[in-house]
């Protein structure tokens, strides 16, 4: 033996059973106090006929269940079908309201426009999640200068396709609800366990509201799932190690991680979730005798491959396409560094190496992305109210200094600056010199923090406080003497104030808005060299030889990048440090003390809470879990041995795996101070999901199997009838102050009831969502239309009605302008066409009035029309007499003929309005 251990495999390859169900090994921590040399077996034992789903070796490829029915009629599909729809109809549902920027949508769809646009940004997640949204967004049209900036930005008018960019989330969402159930399947547990981990995870507020919005959660629990699924299978090809499927599983499981990995770095908890149990299984297989050296070396290297290799591609991969989609600077450059911005399209001019006084200097501060030494003309507002020095992340002539002598002044001829010398350094816009003294820090309340300030004016000579000692604390190049002069980009130096012996110095602590909450530069003693750090990066002199060496960056490649990257991405991460109105700790999650208010508009509200039933419930098999097996390791010790009517190996290993999850996925939170949320606690809350059906699976094994049923059907509706409790929460849809109130379990649920009216009838009608899938073609087809509507509008304002349309084209009737207008006589046939009906409608149809209000009005409109007439025609000659009085010749003549044209019309019009009028009359 390699290290004591025994084995008792089937030699037969038939598989193992234990009891009246199968044995199974989930990877998990596997129990050696069992009494059996059984019970350290590496191989699973397989239920016979799993059927689709099962990856039971060769009978995986056969389709057909334990009666040899085809795979289309197997009843696991029949449920998992069902499972589905239902999952799809809960993750749809309303899917586009609310019509408006939720949550982190601000971050993650605003990501997806600089994607589009290629402009580079910082984030502090992996990528993967954030392209998808991007791919889908750009699918359908979504335009790159709406910036969700800020929740509640309407997205109907600028026609986002938001839905589309919600449904990748849903959808995912959608498939988790099945990957629950074959996990449970897999590993071994009855068909009730596998169907109530489909609904509890389908009805689970908290999962359905984060997979219908634009964020990151549900890609990750998809791919969590989805690696979990695949390891499940993994070690249900236990008994053909090395065979196409062991393979396909193991790679798939590798493929998981990297997606998991890629997502968010919560994502990385999965990998040593399998990971150990990885360490596990090679521990078994080193104490098998039977596992030769060579054999076991292949089963090492197959998983170092799978399970290292490909998850370390597929995440660097992921950032190849990140650095590919985003070719050019963005609001993100200020977090990296110079080198890194140059590959952004940042263009820096060669410099020269020696650094000699009097030259025009920018200094770049290394310990932070806080960028460039700053000042501008603005002041303190706080201690000396001096001139305000920070650090700027972006190119500015307000970088500019001139390095000076310790007198101030500058030598006729060259002279470098060395290790050692003192010098002074003058503000370039603004005459001002860079300053210290005993004054506190404006922000920084330590007290070895002092103010750094521009002091001094032009003519003024200065004073000691403005002296500062260069110290080169690192530098590049070959020969010895390199240290003792300062170079441009090869030296890493500090200024060490003189008279204070304090080190200029900066971290991530920014300055109120009135100082435009830029980075604070501090005078401190026995400060960190990190971040008392700096470099020249740029180095002008008009007295510089042409023929000076220079330098300049060296533009890294995709590993120096991807290094850099991720090094930023983690230190920004573990910089997330302020507080924020719904943040909570980990130590309140199991519990579910409180939620996060996502949204909250018209009388709706938005809020993430969990289905109380499932967390509860989920938590506390967590920990009876932790319990028991405490409980079995004591009285193991003292000779007791329970065996759970032979089911304790399978509780412990299956359930083992899935408590190991949660703990991986839980427990490394209380590590970080960084801000955290209860959706971080979403991951783990999968695997409590898993072990609550594994509890629940243990239990059914006590009671008679005609009760089952029933206990299933109990424990699923009431995990329904509390997510439709709070649905409304979950939807951000209609509810009610009093059904509000009502579902308040616990004082800390503090999501707003007033927000809320006191009965439905007080809602208005929702908004038709205008942004639906296809955006392109949706924007496409409403510009048409407008382009129609336009077309149609009258010429003239007002020409909807008879009257104004003819006070439009004639000003006055004493004006006497030709009445025979185009316009007007096309006018005079719709008001011909009007007449025919009353009030617009047929007068068969007018309502109320029968047919003698429809005579009657007809006969108005004929009193009214003749009275019309006699006015004009007492009224126009008059009026174009009236016009032509003093004009003679042949302009009277013109004036005469006009006279005809315009009274012809007139009597047309009298005629036809006769003949009209009559017509009516014997219509009605």
């Amino acid at each position: 033996m390699r290290n004591g251990h025994s084995s008792s495999l089937d030699q037969s390859g038939k598989p193992i059973f234990r009891g009246p169900q199968t044995r199974l090994s989930s990877g998990g921590i596997s129990s050696s106090s069992s009494g059996s040399d059984d019970d350290e077996e590496y191989f699973v034992g397989v239920r016979g006929g799993a059927g689709v789903g099962g990856g039971m070796g060769k009978r995986f490829s056969t389709y057909r269940g334990r009666r040899g029915r085809p795979w289309y009629q197997s009843r696991e599909l029949q449920i998992v079908g069902a499972v589905c729809f239902l999952a799809l109809v809960v993750r749809l549902w309303h899917i586009g309201y609310p019509t408006s920027v939720v949550f982190d949508e601000v971050h993650f769809g605003g990501f997806a426009s600089k994607y589009i646009r290629g402009r580079f940004f910082m984030d502090v997640h992996p990528p993967l999640a954030k392209m998808l949204i991007a791919l889908t967004g750009w699918l359908f049209g979504l335009n790159p200068n709406f910036d969700f900036k800020e929740i509640g930005m309407d997205y109907l008018e600028p026609k986002v396709p938001y839905v589309a960019m919600r449904m990748l989330g849903a959808l995912m969402g959608v498939a988790v609800v099945p990957m629950a159930f074959y996990t449970i399947k897999n590993s071994g547990h009855s068909l009730h366990a596998s169907i109530l981990a489909a609904v509890l995870v389908l009805f689970e507020n908290s999962i359905v509201t984060q997979s219908r919005l634009i964020l990151l959660d549900s890609p990750l629990i998809f791919f969590t799932a989805f690696t979990t699924l695949a390891w499940t299978n993994f070690h249900n090809q236990r008994k053909y190690p090395f065979s196409d499927d062991w393979y396909i599983w193991l790679f798939l499981t590798g493929l998981g991680l990297g997606l998991a990995g890629s997502v968010k770095w919560v994502g990385l908890f999965i990998i040593a979730t399998i990971g150990t149990s990885t360490i596990n299984q090679l521990w078994i297989l080193w104490g098998d005798l039977r596992v030769t050296t060579r054999v076991w070396m292949n089963h090492f290297a197959a998983r170092a491959v799978c399970l290292i290799a490909v998850p370390l591609v597929v995440y660097m991969f992921m950032f190849e396409i990140h650095f590919l989609l985003l070719g050019s600077s963005g609001d993100g450059d200020g977090f990296m560094s110079a080198p890194f911005q140059m590959t952004l399209g940042h263009s820096l001019q060669d410099s020269p190496l020696d650094v000699a006084y009097g030259a025009t200097l920018s200094i770049r501060h290394l310990g932070t992305q806080g960028g460039y030494l700053h000042s501008h003309a603005s002041n303190y507002e706080t201690g000396s109210k001096q001139q305000q020095i920070t650090l700027y992340p972006h190119k500015d002539t307000n970088n500019d200094w001139i390095i000076q002598r310790k007198d101030g002044t500058v030598p006729d001829r060259l002279e470098y600056v060395k290790n050692g010398d003192i010098v002074r350094l003058l503000h370039v816009p603004t005459s001002k010199r860079l300053h210290s003294h005993e004054q506190k820090a404006p922000v920084t309340e330590d007290d070895n923090h002092f103010e750094v300030s521009g002091y001094g004016s032009d003519g003024f000579a200065g004073d000691a406080n403005d002296e500062w000692r260069v110290e080169i604390v690192e530098f590049e190049g070959k020969d010895k003497k390199a240290g003792d002069q300062l170079h441009t980009l090869r030296s890493k130096f500090k200024l060490v104030h003189v008279n204070m012996a304090c080190d200029l110095f900066s971290h991530k602590v920014k300055l109120p808005k009135w100082g435009f909450e830029q980075q604070e530069v501090t005078c401190m003693r026995s400060a960190v060299v990190a971040k008392s750090t700096w470099i020249i990066e740029s180095n002008t002199y008009s007295a510089y030889s042409r023929n000076a060496p220079k330098v300049n960056y060296k533009k890294p490649g995709f590993f120096g990048k991807f290094i850099e990257l991720n090094k930023v991405m983690w230190t920004t991460n573990a910089g997330l440090t302020d507080s924020h109105p719904y943040e909570s700790r980990p130590s309140s999650w199991p519990w579910m003390r409180r939620g996060i208010s996502f949204w909250g508009k018209d009388q709706k509200h938005m809020y993430l809470i969990g289905n109380w039933f499932t967390w509860y419930l989920s938590s506390l098999s967590i920990a009876l879990y932790a319990v028991i097996r405490i409980l079995l390791v004591v009285r193991d010790k003292r000779g007791y041995r329970d065996n759970f009517r032979g089911l304790r190996d399978y509780y412990e290993l299956s359930g083992g795996f899935f408590f190991m999850g949660w703990c991986y996925h839980y427990l490394p939170f209380f590590l970080m101070d960084r801000q955290l949320f209860l959706h971080h606690y979403l991951p783990a809350l999968y695997f409590a999901i898993l072990m609550l059906c594994v509890t629940f699976d243990l239990a059914c094994r006590f009671i008679p199997n005609r009760y089952r049923l029933a206990a299933l059907l109990i424990v699923s509706t009431i995990a329904i009838l509390v997510f439709r409790a709070r649905a409304p929460l979950t939807y951000g849809s209609q509810w009610t102050r009093s059904q509000c109130e009502g579902s308040k379990m616990l004082k800390t649920w503090d999501y707003d009831c007033y927000q809320f009216p006191e009965t439905y009838a007080q809602y208005k009608p929702d908004p038709t969502p205008l942004a639906p899938l296809t955006g392109r073609i949706v924007q496409q087809q409403e510009q048409d239309q407008e382009q129609k509507d336009q077309q149609k509008q009258p010429i003239v304002e007002g020409a909807d009605k008879p009257h104004d349309f003819f006070e439009h084209l004639l000003p006055h009737s004493e004006e006497g302008k030709d009445a025979s207008s185009p316009l007007l006589s096309k006018e005079k046939e719709k008001k011909e066409e009007k007449e025919h009906s009353i009030d617009g409608k047929d007068p068969v149809e007018a309502p109320h009035g029968g047919l003698a209000q429809a005579v009657k009005d007809v006969g108005d409109k004929q009193m009214l029309e003749q009275q019309e007439q006699q006015e004009k025609q007492k009224r126009l000659p008059y009026e174009v007499d009236d016009e032509n009085i003093g004009e003679g010749g042949d302009d009277d003549e013109e004036d005469e003929d006009n006279d005809g044209e315009q009274q012809a019309p007139d009597d047309v019009d009298e005629e036809e309005e006769e003949e009209r009028l009559d017509g009516s009359a014997h219509k009605v």
